[in-house]
């Protein structure tokens, strides 16, 4: 027993002697000039490092009442999805039509003359495909003179 209380007395001693080591460290650390002087600054400025805090934590409240909040994780994500589908839709359809169109060139083997081209010239389609390329060529001549 008496070697057991002797231990612990031996510890308490230690603990004790690092506790006192620690604060000479701090009370050290306190007594530098730079030191002292960031703390000033800090010190004045803590009414500003305080609001900040107080805009933080009410963003942090928001943002997680947000993202916890099931209805309107439910109408974000039906709000994208009526969005996304009409887009998809018309990719799809323009996929479909290419593909379409690429099987049917590769079919035919018809040779398209001169006058060939000069009566597809006239077709509506074709003019809108020939104004078309004609606007993204001066927008794309564009962009490149600015840069």
């Amino acid at each position: 027993m008496a070697e057991t209380n002797t231990l612990e007395k031996i510890e308490q001693d230690s603990q004790l002697l690092s506790a006192g080591q620690g604060k000479n460290d701090i009370l050290d650390q306190l007594l530098k000039p730079e030191v002292q002087e960031s703390l000033t600054v800090l010190v004045e400025q803590l009414p500003k490092l305080t609001e900040l805090v107080n805009v933080l934590t009410k963003s942090y409240d928001i943002a997680q009442s947000l993202a916890t909040d099931e209805v309107l994780k439910n109408d974000t994500v039906g709000a994208i999805k009526e969005i996304a589908e009409p887009v998809t839709e018309t990719v799809k359809s323009l996929a479909a039509t290419a593909i379409e169109a690429k099987d049917r060139a590769d079919e035919s083997t018809e040779v398209i003359g001169l006058f060939g081209l000069l009566k597809m010239l006239k077709d509506p389609q074709a003019q809108k495909l020939f104004r078309f390329i004609h606007a993204f060529l001066e927008i794309s001549s564009e962009q490149k003179n600015h840069k």
